[in-house]
């Protein structure tokens, strides 16, 4: 049975108490791996070879080195791509068409993306006259911030894992990756690479574990400098508790419950195209993702026809099947926690529109974490699966009748993530955008994504904002220098 190990000071090792959990492919739910489960002795000696290697050859490692080793990083993981497919579409079952265009792409572009950043990025200097009648220059700059945990997820694993690594190793900093206890894998295989590359020991360690566990003991300890998180937005709220001890920074990017406004103005082809996608896509296991639609009353029937035409044609299937768009959903849990949401819909009268339950599936599939694909219509806004977070590849398709409204209902929740709107009127598009409580809005697509641009979501869906040099203002101390000349 294959382990994955913790990644510390350069080295995979096993857990000093011996103990282990099991890894399923949730396509078939057999068992594919053993995981270490790590606890206080994994967590303290991870951040102790963190703290090390600050101040040891990783912290005197000069700008341009850093960056070139950073590039070395990506190289590697290019050069390893096919170990990386198959070891994310194991861990969550999604399949390789995804992963090969999505999740490995990035997660190599993310270390190069950031030490470009890094490098090109200008501090700040001013000139002005003091009291006395002499001069004062004030420049700024910039210093690691220190030993950052990441508390990574499991719907994007390498690909959200690197986009806070890159720019934190980026910056100089040393990093503790907590990956999700259910896609541990490519956390695991990066300390591979960072060993091939020759990253110094101690800039990038990987302790396995469950988030009540090993994740409680690594926001708690006192050599954290700041933890970033990506994930659901209760734990969101502990960490940040967490982080009160010691005025430690934190990022967070959490949950979304996120709407498509689709105007009678549309292009009708591409927006149920682009919004079959944002609801559907990775099994709907996507922060970003689409659950709540809105469209304009002329249009209302017709879309909801064109969806449901759309998304049944989406086919099931195990990750190396090159036809399939969906695949399970990443664990038993979570697949009836979604079928819980199911039935709650129905139950509060939802007209199921598509789907509604679980698929039937042939042979060594029958086990999997398998959902269907579902729409629903007929629910007021006040209904469980409006309101809450779903995360699975469902939505609700609520008709409205003018701009004012269609605001009011997509910035009627707790969350303000992401939002996607449908009009070939340009006017309305800034318009409406503009009005959204949300911290991305796509126009006429989704999941477009240019790494430079500010990331991260208003109201309970975060706190922080990541991409381009706002990563810096979160992985970098800015410190100001004045001389009186």
């Amino acid at each position: 049975m294959k382990k994955v190990q913790h990644y510390i000071n350069g080295q995979f090792i096993d857990s000093q108490c011996g103990e282990f959990f099991d890894n399923f492919n949730p396509a078939t739910a057999e068992l594919i791996s053993k995981v270490a489960l790590g606890r206080e002795a994994e967590v303290n000696a991870a951040v102790a070879a963190a703290k090390a290697a600050l101040t040891g050859e990783w912290g005197q490692m000069k700008l341009n080195d850093r960056v070139a080793l950073m590039y070395e990083v990506a190289d590697e993981i290019n050069r390893r791509f096919d170990d990386f497919l198959e070891a994310e579409c194991l861990d969550t079952g999604k399949p390789y068409s995804i992963a090969r265009h999505i999740d490995i792409p990035r997660g190599g572009a993310n270390f190069k993306v950031f030490a470009d950043t890094m490098k090109s990025y200008a501090d700040e200097a001013y000139r002005a006259d003091t009291p006395d009648g002499k001069k004062m220059l004030n420049y700024s700059m910039r210093k690691p911030k220190g030993v950052i945990a990441v508390i990574s997820p499991w719907n994007l694993p390498l690909l959200l894992m690197t986009w806070k690594v890159g720019p934190a190793m980026a910056c100089g900093n040393s990093v503790v990756v907590k990956p999700s206890q259910v896609t541990p894998t490519t956390t695991s295989l990066l300390g591979e690479v960072m060993s091939k590359v020759g990253v110094p020991a101690g800039a990038y360690n990987v302790v396995q574990g469950k988030g009540s566990i090993t994740g409680n003991l690594l926001t708690a300890h006192k050599d954290i400098d700041a933890i970033t998180f990506t994930g659901e937005t209760v734990t969101g709220e502990m960490i940040m508790k967490a982080c009160s001890v010691g005025v430690r920074d934190v990022s967070l990017e959490l949950g979304g419950k996120n709407p498509a406004i689709i105007f009678a103005d549309c292009d009708m082809q591409k927006a149920v195209h682009e919004t079959t996608r944002s609801c559907f896509a990775n099994s709907g296991q996507v922060c970003l993702g689409t659950e709540r639609v809105y469209v304009q009353r002329p249009i209302f029937d017709e879309f909801v026809a064109k969806l449901k035409e759309s998304a049944s044609k989406l086919k099931l299937g195990v990750q190396h099947d090159e036809s399939v768009d969906m695949g399970p959903l990443v664990s038993a849990a979570h697949r009836d926690k979604v079928l819980e949401f199911y039935e709650i819909a129905k139950k509060e009268g939802a007209n199921v529109v598509l789907g509604g339950g679980a698929p039937k599936m042939e042979g060594a599939l029958s086990n999997g974490f398998w959902v269907e694909p579902t729409i629903w219509t007929g629910l007021p806004e006040s209904a469980t699966v409006v309101q809450q977070e779903v995360f699975g590849p469902c939505c609700h398709i609520t008709p409205f009748d003018i701009e004012e409204d269609a605001i009011r209902m997509a910035n009627d929740t707790k969350y303000g993530l992401a939002s996607t709107i449908f009009t070939e009127n340009l006017d309305k598009a800034h318009r409406v955008a503009s009005q959204i409580d949300s911290g991305i809005v796509w126009i006429n697509s989704w999941f477009l994504r240019d790494l430079r641009t500010p990331f991260g979501g208003m109201k309970a869906s975060g706190i922080g904002r990541e991409g381009g040099h706002h990563s810096l203002e979160f992985y970098t101390e800015l410190k100001n220098i004045c001389i009186k000349m």
